[in-house]
């Protein structure tokens, strides 16, 4: 019984030093927590505002906190036990979702990392965390430091599985056709719209501005034609309103689930 007592206490002490590394939580409670400083006032009040909105709407609680250090700890275990000391999430559903990033710098590769509690893993399979949400929607607009788009492309997506408008598997035959589409898509515009034409002796004029479809715009319109989750949340109307309103953390849980990469 001694030895249980002193091994308790021992790992009491240990998780209070390893949680001292972890910010604050914040007060007043925000869901956009910008310690690298990547995001400009206008883009952490759009990514706030359409946070707040969507908990308030769902009670599922997205964070986002970026960071310059993760204290001699890696990704996952900062972004876990963040979660857990800040309680993101409900604790009668464990509904949180943590993201973490630490932008690329001259001397450290960025990291991103989506961690997802016990109530919304078998919405956000690790795989498609991975895979698609990070590899797919975040890191390529994180290399070309675009880090409030990459962040809301994510988060789009987040929202979008997590209020069950698609499944993760939905989600992932979507990427693969988006992926495959285009060239299909540009093959058959060539060939209807142009090629044809040609062929039946029409003249040129015939595509230009105001006496048909212009091919440049005809170009953009095909661009258009690419999966829907651009990063942006319409514009910034908040400016530099005030952030928050979703209610506080609500004490949730996080088991594990979640993925990360880096570039």
């Amino acid at each position: 019984m001694k030895k249980l007592l002193t091994i308790s206490f021992v790992f009491i002490f240990l998780c209070a030093g390893y949680a001292q590394n972890i910010p604050p939580r914040p007060d007043p409670p925000r869901l956009v927590n910008d310690y690298a400083n990547v995001l400009s006032r206008q883009e952490q009040a759009a990514l706030e505002n359409e946070l707040a909105g969507f908990a308030r709407a769902t009670s599922t609680q997205i964070l986002i906190v970026t960071v310059k250090d993760f204290e001699g700890y890696d990704i996952s275990s900062y972004a876990f036990i963040l979660g857990e000391e800040w309680g993101v999430g409900q604790s009668e559903k464990n509904n949180g979702v943590v993201i973490v990033l630490k932008p690329k710098t001259l001397s450290e590769k960025g990291e991103v990392f989506v961690a997802t509690g016990y109530g919304v893993e078998h919405l956000i399979p690790d795989a498609v965390a991975n895979n698609q949400i990070v590899d797919n929607e975040m890191i390529p607009r994180f290399k070309q430091n675009d880090y409030y788009g990459g962040l809301a492309a994510g988060v789009k997506v987040i929202m979008d599985l997590t209020r069950g408008e698609y499944t993760a598997e939905a989600y992932k035959q979507q990427v693969r056709s988006g992926k495959d589409g285009s060239p299909l898509f540009f093959l058959l515009f060539l060939l209807f719209f142009i090629i044809i034409p040609i062929f039946r002796g029409r003249r040129r004029q015939h595509y230009s501005v105001g006496r048909g479809l212009p091919f440049w715009i005809a170009l953009g319109m095909m661009g258009s034609h690419r999966s829907s989750h651009s990063g942006a949340f319409g514009n910034f109307s908040s400016g530099g309103g005030s952030f928050g309103g979703f209610g506080g953390f609500g004490g949730g849980s996080f088991g594990g689930g979640g993925a990360g990469g880096s570039w």
